[in-house]
Protein backbone atom coordinates (compact mmCIF):
# COMPACT_ATOMS: atom_id res chain seq x y z
CA UNK A 1 0.00 0.00 0.00
CA UNK A 2 3.23 2.23 0.70
CA UNK A 3 3.68 2.04 -3.18
CA UNK A 4 0.53 2.73 -4.46
CA UNK A 5 0.64 5.95 -1.81
CA UNK A 6 4.25 6.28 -3.40
CA UNK A 7 2.88 6.10 -7.05
CA UNK A 8 -0.04 8.53 -6.38
CA UNK A 9 0.83 11.16 -3.91
CA UNK A 10 -0.49 14.51 -5.92
CA UNK A 11 -3.57 12.15 -6.32
CA UNK A 12 -3.87 11.14 -2.62
CA UNK A 13 -3.12 14.79 -1.31
CA UNK A 14 -5.93 15.72 -3.64
CA UNK A 15 -8.48 13.80 -1.14
CA UNK A 16 -6.28 15.03 2.34
CA UNK A 17 -8.63 16.45 4.46
CA UNK A 18 -7.12 19.65 5.44
CA UNK A 19 -7.33 20.62 1.91
CA UNK A 20 -10.64 22.64 0.41
CA UNK A 21 -9.82 22.28 -2.85
CA UNK A 22 -9.73 18.85 -2.65
CA UNK A 23 -12.74 18.24 -0.19
CA UNK A 24 -14.92 20.28 -3.12
CA UNK A 25 -13.35 18.37 -5.85
CA UNK A 26 -14.70 15.12 -4.00
CA UNK A 27 -17.62 16.78 -3.50
CA UNK A 28 -18.63 17.49 -7.20
CA UNK A 29 -17.67 14.41 -8.32
CA UNK A 30 -19.89 12.19 -5.95
CA UNK A 31 -22.73 14.90 -6.96
CA UNK A 32 -22.96 15.53 -2.44
CA UNK A 33 -24.24 19.18 -1.61
CA UNK A 34 -22.98 20.93 1.61
CA UNK A 35 -25.74 19.87 3.48
CA UNK A 36 -24.27 16.08 3.43
CA UNK A 37 -20.43 16.56 4.81
CA UNK A 38 -17.60 13.91 4.56
CA UNK A 39 -16.27 12.02 6.90
CA UNK A 40 -12.36 11.76 8.07
CA UNK A 41 -10.33 8.63 8.33
CA UNK A 42 -7.48 9.25 10.19
CA UNK A 43 -4.50 7.11 10.84
CA UNK A 44 -4.44 6.38 14.36
CA UNK A 45 -5.44 8.31 17.83
CA UNK A 46 -2.91 10.29 18.16
CA UNK A 47 -3.83 11.64 14.90
CA UNK A 48 -7.52 13.10 16.54
CA UNK A 49 -5.98 16.38 17.23
CA UNK A 50 -5.68 17.40 13.76
CA UNK A 51 -9.10 17.24 13.22
CA UNK A 52 -10.88 18.00 16.26
CA UNK A 53 -10.68 20.05 19.60
CA UNK A 54 -12.11 20.00 23.12
CA UNK A 55 -11.84 16.45 22.97
CA UNK A 56 -13.57 14.69 26.22
CA UNK A 57 -12.02 12.13 28.10
CA UNK A 58 -14.44 9.63 27.62
CA UNK A 59 -14.11 10.05 23.80
CA UNK A 60 -10.88 9.03 23.79
CA UNK A 61 -11.43 6.43 25.70
CA UNK A 62 -14.07 4.52 23.30
CA UNK A 63 -11.40 5.72 20.45
CA UNK A 64 -8.82 3.54 22.57
CA UNK A 65 -11.08 0.92 23.08
CA UNK A 66 -12.51 0.25 19.33
CA UNK A 67 -9.98 2.14 17.07
CA UNK A 68 -9.16 0.81 14.33
CA UNK A 69 -12.52 -0.32 13.89
CA UNK A 70 -15.89 0.43 13.22
CA UNK A 71 -16.70 3.23 15.57
CA UNK A 72 -17.52 6.81 14.32
CA UNK A 73 -16.89 9.78 16.57
CA UNK A 74 -18.81 13.26 16.34
CA UNK A 75 -16.48 15.97 17.58
CA UNK A 76 -16.00 19.69 17.80
CA UNK A 77 -14.02 20.62 14.43
CA UNK A 78 -10.81 22.37 14.04
CA UNK A 79 -12.00 25.65 13.02
CA UNK A 80 -9.75 25.43 9.73
CA UNK A 81 -11.15 22.72 8.36
CA UNK A 82 -13.16 22.59 5.44
CA UNK A 83 -16.72 23.52 5.48
CA UNK A 84 -17.88 20.61 3.37
CA UNK A 85 -16.41 18.15 6.05
CA UNK A 86 -18.20 19.87 8.97
CA UNK A 87 -22.59 20.28 10.24
CA UNK A 88 -23.10 22.63 12.48
CA UNK A 89 -19.19 22.81 13.63
CA UNK A 90 -18.29 19.12 13.99
CA UNK A 91 -16.60 16.59 12.48
CA UNK A 92 -16.77 12.58 11.84
CA UNK A 93 -13.76 11.07 12.34
CA UNK A 94 -12.56 7.03 12.71
CA UNK A 95 -9.88 4.75 12.29
CA UNK A 96 -11.13 2.30 9.80
CA UNK A 97 -10.74 -1.38 10.93
CA UNK A 98 -8.30 -3.45 8.94
CA UNK A 99 -8.22 -2.46 5.26
CA UNK A 100 -6.82 -1.13 2.40
CA UNK A 101 -8.37 2.07 3.59
CA UNK A 102 -6.32 2.09 6.80
CA UNK A 103 -3.31 0.49 4.71
CA UNK A 104 -4.04 3.95 2.20
CA UNK A 105 -4.73 6.68 5.37
CA UNK A 106 -1.41 4.85 7.25
CA UNK A 107 0.82 5.37 4.28
CA UNK A 108 -0.25 8.72 3.92
CA UNK A 109 -0.02 9.65 7.58
CA UNK A 110 -2.51 12.21 8.12
CA UNK A 111 -6.78 12.67 7.88
CA UNK A 112 -8.32 11.74 4.40
CA UNK A 113 -11.56 12.20 3.34
CA UNK A 114 -13.91 9.27 3.96
CA UNK A 115 -16.66 8.27 2.06
CA UNK A 116 -17.75 5.67 -0.19
CA UNK A 117 -17.55 5.19 -3.87
CA UNK A 118 -20.90 6.14 -5.28
CA UNK A 119 -22.35 8.48 -6.52
CA UNK A 120 -24.74 10.18 -3.75
CA UNK A 121 -27.82 8.48 -3.63
CA UNK A 122 -26.76 5.53 -5.53
CA UNK A 123 -26.10 2.05 -4.64
CA UNK A 124 -22.51 1.62 -3.35
CA UNK A 125 -20.03 0.22 -5.29
CA UNK A 126 -18.49 -3.59 -4.34
CA UNK A 127 -15.43 -3.82 -6.19
CA UNK A 128 -12.83 -2.42 -8.86
CA UNK A 129 -14.72 -2.96 -11.57
CA UNK A 130 -17.90 -1.08 -10.27
CA UNK A 131 -16.27 1.80 -9.37
CA UNK A 132 -14.58 2.09 -12.98
CA UNK A 133 -17.99 1.76 -14.09
CA UNK A 134 -19.46 5.06 -11.94
CA UNK A 135 -16.39 7.31 -12.16
CA UNK A 136 -14.78 6.57 -15.35
CA UNK A 137 -11.47 8.02 -16.16
CA UNK A 138 -12.04 10.57 -13.31
CA UNK A 139 -10.23 7.97 -10.65
CA UNK A 140 -6.41 7.90 -10.87
CA UNK A 141 -6.08 4.89 -8.40
CA UNK A 142 -8.71 2.44 -7.69
CA UNK A 143 -7.55 -0.65 -5.48
CA UNK A 144 -8.41 -4.25 -6.71
CA UNK A 145 -10.41 -6.51 -4.89
CA UNK A 146 -14.04 -6.61 -3.17
CA UNK A 147 -15.39 -4.18 -0.49
CA UNK A 148 -15.81 -5.77 2.92
CA UNK A 149 -19.27 -4.97 3.53
CA UNK A 150 -21.24 -5.14 6.33
CA UNK A 151 -23.08 -2.97 8.63
CA UNK A 152 -22.06 0.65 8.17
CA UNK A 153 -20.22 2.11 11.39
CA UNK A 154 -21.77 3.15 14.86
CA UNK A 155 -21.56 7.33 14.93
CA UNK A 156 -21.58 8.77 18.13
CA UNK A 157 -21.94 12.13 19.55
CA UNK A 158 -19.11 12.78 21.73
CA UNK A 159 -19.67 16.69 21.52
CA UNK A 160 -21.18 16.87 24.67
CA UNK A 161 -20.85 15.24 28.16
CA UNK A 162 -23.52 13.15 27.24
CA UNK A 163 -22.27 10.53 24.77
CA UNK A 164 -25.49 9.90 22.03
CA UNK A 165 -25.49 7.00 19.33
CA UNK A 166 -26.57 8.51 16.14
CA UNK A 167 -26.34 5.41 13.83
CA UNK A 168 -26.32 1.59 15.48
CA UNK A 169 -23.70 -0.44 14.03
CA UNK A 170 -21.40 -3.55 14.54
CA UNK A 171 -20.06 -1.54 18.21
CA UNK A 172 -22.48 -2.06 21.23
CA UNK A 173 -21.98 1.31 23.40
Amino acid sequence: MRDLADRHAEQITAITARDAGAVAAVCELKGRGVNQPIGVLIPDLAALDLVAIDIAPRARELAQRHWPGALSLVLCARPELPDALKRDGTVSVRVPGPSPALDLVRAFGGPLTATSANRTGEPATRNAAEVRAVFGDALAAIVEGESPGGLASTIIDATTSQLRVLRVGPIDI
